[in-house]
């Protein structure tokens, strides 16, 4: 399956508007097409990101959504491949201690799905380059956090996962990266450093022997699969559907173990 270069909405569009409403136009916004239009849209607050560019935060009855543009990046309603992310991981490496990285706060949903898959001996680091997601993980998204940023086994770090990544070397029993949408540097640039060959490498350096990179993209890339191979990975890819119910738009996660076989991964049941 070949990334054409149509962008694929992370999740299902907010039922108040049918797509995600243009974050042009703050505070109350109007609705389009949508399945109840007495309900507006929210601008909550809105993020800059380091280096160029704003994230908002939108808000539509109890539905949650940020966007880069007219590009929904993550929604409340569904986060089941986000889910997947840390729960297949887990299953992959057969073990539940070890020290984990994830590679963006967003929403919470793959560092809660990785606080119940690993068990309570291990370390779990969240590099979030953006201050504000942290912010709002503390504030108005604190009902889908819980008390996740309180556990323990949690160290938010405020940092670029590239700079983490290569500052350690077999120290990682598995990174998850939920960077962007996708290898391809969509909200930023210097993303693309990040899944070029040489951040590959040194990904790789960061790992454990055994240890496994895990990717989450809103599309497939035969070239970026390619360049985790370069980069010595042994490599596996699964299709999970975008939202509940889609029969036709697919979420993609590249499963890269630094050492052994590959190994069939479960595919998420729909």
């Amino acid at each position: 399956m070949n990334y054409s270069g149509t962008r694929i909405a992370r999740s299902s569009p907010p039922a108040c508007n049918g797509r995600g409403a243009s974050p042009e136009r703050k505070g109350v916004q109007e609705n389009g097409a949508g399945s109840d239009k007495s309900l507006p849209i929210i601008t909550v607050d809105i993020a800059d990101i380091p280096g160029g560019g704003q994230l908002h935060l939108l808000q539509c009855g109890t539905e949650f959504s940020i966007q880069f543009g007219d590009d929904e990046l993550m929604g409340s309603r569904d986060h089941e491949s986000e889910k997947a992310l840390a729960r297949l991981t887990q299953e992959r490496l057969a073990q539940r201690d070890g020290d984990i990285l994830i590679g963006g706060l967003g929403m919470g949903f793959t560092l809660g799905a990785a606080l119940d898959a690993w068990s309570q001996s291990a370390t779990i680091t969240v590099a979030e380059l953006v201050p504000k997601i942290i912010s709002w993980a503390n504030g108005p998204l604190m009902h889908l956090f819980g008390t996740n940023l309180t556990d323990p086994r949690v160290r938010i770090q405020l940092a670029d996962v590239f700079d983490v990544i290569t500052h350690e070397k077999d120290r990682f029993d598995a990174i998850l990266l939920d960077v962007d949408n996708g290898p391809d540097g969509f909200i930023r640039k210097s993303n693309d450093r990040l899944y070029s060959t040489d951040g590959l490498e040194m990904a790789y350096a960061a790992l454990k022997p055994g240890g496994l990179l895990s990717i989450w993209s809103a599309y497939s890339d035969d070239a970026f699969a390619e360049r985790l191979e370069q980069a010595g990975f042994c490599l596996d890819e699964i299709l999970l559907p975008a939202f509940s119910g889609s029969a036709e738009r697919w979420h993609n996660i590249w499963f890269a173990a630094k050492a052994g076989a590959c190994q069939s991964v479960p595919a998420l049941q729909a």
